[in-house]
């Protein structure tokens, strides 16, 4: 194992454990959907140098923790080389990945699980992954997922095999994750863009991964960047044209922020954080100084005042 190349935690960062994992992750965890170019409404296209750069910045800390799937584009490979450059991934650093469907079939299959990670670990350059989730199974139905010979037992045999050491399932739909986390099958679990400043439809989810003793991440703080300020996401949320109610919101966060003198974007990225129930809360960046500005922004002094104003 390499030696840890930074020093973890600090201020707001100190490490958490991720439920029954083990695994110790700092709060924040850079997702990398943007830096492979994946397929996302107003996503400019990132170079190569860039991407490269921002992985480089988020493996030398004080972050400990990357997400990454094997559908985002080129993600996984441009991962991969910066982690061939370093001999491995550092020690105490956390990659997750996860399992996909064929995005031109649609197959979700036993084999295609497999071949998923095959992919994975060939694009990462590694023998072994850590943490893998079951990705978007709201593309097949529910009994498909779990059916004998499917996707959900040819993880459990991937694991089972050494191949992957935890099971997670990351999607949308909140009563899907909850019928899946029931299981018993994951140690984990992933929802976005349902647990932030605008929008706590997750709270059910919440509740019940707190019961079994399931581990909850939680992507997209910023609404699809809506609520980061940046300006090709204004009139959008999660992704889509935003309602009248939802950009009135929005102006009463961005207002009140401004008042107080916080970004709104460190309220944004703060507000899940501070959900003892959330274990840590996924972010997208695509050059070093976002790396740099989340950090910030997760280590920002918020006043009581502020939170009192702004909350839900």
């Amino acid at each position: 194992m390499l030696p840890r190349m930074v020093r973890y935690g600090g201020e707001g960062l100190a490490f958490r454990t991720l439920g029954r994992t083990g695994l110790e992750v700092t709060p924040v965890c850079v997702g990398s959907a943007p830096l492979g170019n994946t397929p996302l409404p107003y996503a400019p296209d990132i170079p190569l140098e860039d991407a490269l750069a921002t992985v480089r910045r988020v493996l030398e800390g004080p972050l400990n923790f990357l997400d990454t799937s094997n559908n985002y584009g080129d993600a996984e490979e441009r991962i991969g080389i910066v982690v061939r450059e370093l001999g491995g991934i550092p020690e105490g650093f956390v990659l997750e990945t996860k399992v996909d469907r064929d995005m031109d079939t649609g197959d979700f299959s036993r084999d295609r699980v497999r071949r998923s990670v095959e992919e994975s670990l060939e694009r990462l350059g590694l023998d072994r992954l850590g943490l893998v989730h079951l990705h978007d199974p709201e593309h097949i139905s529910f009994a498909e997922g779990v059916a004998r010979d499917g996707p959900l037992e040819a993880l459990q045999q991937l694991r089972d095999e050494g191949v992957i050491a935890h099971l997670g399932v990351a999607g949308g739909p909140i009563d899907l994750m909850q019928q899946y986390i029931r299981t018993g099958a994951f140690d984990v679990v992933l929802t976005h863009n349902r647990f932030n400043l605008v929008d706590q439809s997750a709270e059910p989810l919440l509740e019940e991964a707190k019961e079994l003793g399931v581990a909850v991440l939680n992507a997209a703080p910023f609404g699809g960047g809506i609520l980061a300020g940046s300006k090709p996401a204004q009139g959008f949320f999660a992704y889509r044209a935003a309602g009248e109610e939802i950009l009135a919101r929005v102006e009463h966060l961005r207002a009140a922020c401004e008042r107080h003198g916080v970004p709104l974007a460190a309220a944004a990225l703060q507000f899940p954080m501070r959900e003892p129930r959330i274990t840590a809360t996924l972010a997208g960046c695509v050059t070093p100084a976002e790396v740099d500005r989340l950090i910030e922004h997760a280590r920002w002094e918020i006043p009581d005042e502020l939170w009192e104003e702004i909350a839900p």
